[in-house]
Order: structure tokens, then sequence, then C-alpha cells
């Protein structure tokens, strides 16, 4: 699709001002549009489950290294099952049981996981206007760290899938995500994108990853591009997410290279899910000829943290 309609860099600049939710849920609000999830919008969410079929949007965490992912997450174990391998019986010494030990860095482009609001930040603050300096090396997040999502991300899910919109196999790297894209699925799928929904939109970037391969950032990615950015105000979204990072790389701003973290998060408070698996939930909508569904999102309670790896659930 030719990339027209791309907002300038002025433009994109005015959003911070134009799509701010500061102060909009109090001065001390570490949430943000997560406020949009009353419990009407969690009781039509669940009125939306007719099979009780649950399906996973979360990719294997993998612990070997690859082109994108050059330091992967790291496993071993602690205890295993080989010194049992005899059958001994359990002594004052020993337990007979298996124990792990897993680390990650889950910020970036392949661990399946959310940004809080502590993530990102624009001209020195992050959101609702706090200073940058509450996220520090010795205290973590001492704003807006994900804790503040432990009752669970629990509301209606809908799913643009691009590729299908456009009757293309995955849209290419570098390119964008348009309104347009958003605005044709919803009058294709009968779908309308609402207040506190989760958008999710499918590019079929891990699909081309599924086919061909890893490739090195420096390649690009595709993701939205920050011409979506006013629907993503005006509908009052909770959370979007994609199969991807979640912004246009090569960067297509200089002075904002990742807008769509930047002005959702610092701006208006909305969360991020990065690099979800929608391979087998676009298949289970296209059965179903249905693109709404319930989403159940559990992050860890990690203090003081920018994000969490998390297992996305469908439910339909």
């Amino acid at each position: 699709m030719p990339q027209a309609n791309i907002p300038s860099e002025d433009e994109v600049l005015s959003y911070f001002d134009k799509f701010s939710n500061w102060g909009k849920w109090g001065d001390d609000d570490e949430l943000g549009a997560p406020n949009y999830i009353t419990p009407a919008k969690v009781k039509q969410a669940i009125a939306t489950v007719q099979e009780g079929v649950r399906i996973s949007m979360s990719r294997t965490v993998s612990f070997e290294p690859s082109l994108d992912a050059p330091a992967p997450p790291v496993h071993f174990m602690v205890e295993s099952g080989e010194g049992w391998a005899s059958g001994d019986k359990v002594s004052s010494r020993a337990f007979p049981a298996a124990t792990d030990y897993f680390g990650m860095i889950f910020h970036g482009y392949t661990v399946t996981h959310v940004d809080a609001l502590s993530h990102f930040f624009w001209d020195g603050k992050t959101y609702n206007g706090k200073p940058a300096h509450l996220v520090s090396t010795s205290l973590g997040a001492t704003f807006g760290s994900v804790e503040e999502a432990s009752e669970g991300i629990i509301t209606r899910a809908v799913l643009v899938d691009v590729p299908m919109i456009r009757g293309i196999d995955w849209v290419e790297r570098g390119e964008g995500v348009m309104i347009d894209d958003i605005l044709a699925a919803e009058e294709r799928c009968g779908f309308k994108v609402e207040e506190g929904d989760v958008l999710l939109i499918r590019t079929g970037q891990l699909h081309r990853r599924n086919m061909e391969g890893p490739v090195d950032r420096a390649a690009g990615s595709t993701a939205c591009q920050a011409s979506v950015l006013p629907l993503f105000y005006e509908r009052g979204i909770a959370m979007m997410g994609s199969d991807t990072g979640n912004d246009v790389n090569p960067p297509q701003y200089e002075k904002v290279p990742s807008p769509i973290h930047q002005v959702s998060i610092t701006a208006m408070g909305v969360w991020i899910l990065d690099n979800a698996d929608l391979e087998a939930v676009s298949e289970a909508c296209k059965e179903r000829n249905r693109w709404e569904f319930m989403i159940s999102i559990g992050p860890l309670r990690l203090h003081n943290t920018t994000g969490s790896p998390v297992n996305p659930i469908a439910i339909f």
C-alpha cells in the first residue's frame, strides 16, 4: 500500500499535547488508559464468550540466540532428575525435585511482553507529567510500574488482520499500518474499536519470520505508522499490541524515533503489548468470521519494573 497521508514530524510532535490524558484520572494516576476498563466493560467482554475456546497469543520463550535476539533469555537447571534416576530414596540431605533459574531482558523483539507507563519518556517526562528520574537505576520504576496492572487486563479485544484486509502475505519491513487499514477492517469485519478495548494489529511479520527465519534489526520492521495515533486517542483504547515491536524501523522521524511508544505511553497512558503471536487467533477469527473476543493478560507483579513478560489469552 502506498504510504500516503503520513503525518509530518511537526504534526507528530503536536500529538503530545493534542492527545494528552495527563490529569484525566487524577494528577497521581499511574494506570492510564486501562482506567477505561470499567466493570461494565469487563462484563461486555465476558458476554462475547460463546464456546469457552482459549487461544494463547504468546510466543514461546526461546533460550537460544538469534539474529533478532543476540542476548536471549537465560535458563539453567538448579536441580534436575538426573541424580534420582536410580530411584534413590529421599534423605535428610536431599529432596527429589527439579528446580529452574531463568532471567531475561524482555524488552526487545522476540519476547511477548507488556510495556508499563514507565517504559518511555518525552522531554524529560513520563506519563502524567512525572519526571523521568522517577525511573532510576537504583530503585527502578518508582512511578508507573507494571504493578499498577496487578488486577490484570481483562476486556474486549478486536483484531485487525492487515494482510487479510490488503490481500497480501505480510506488510513489508519499513512500511507502516495506516489508519485506513483499521477503518477497512471495521467495515469488512463488522466491529468498531471502542473505549476500553485492546486493539490488536496483525502485520504478518511473525508469519514471515516463521517462513524465512529471523533477520537482524537493521533489516527493518513494520508496525503501526504514527498516523494511527489520533484513532487510539479518539476511540479511547486501553492497550494496543501487534506481532511486532510496535514501531516502524528504520525510524521515519528524527526527533520522535518511536512515535507509537512515545505518544501512546507518555501522552495517552496507553499500555503496549509487544511481539504477540497472532497467527492462531487470526485463524480462529477467520473460522468464526468474528473479530472480537475476550482477552486476559496477567502481568507478573514485579516490583518497580517497566513491564513484564506475559501470555495473553483470547477466549471465544
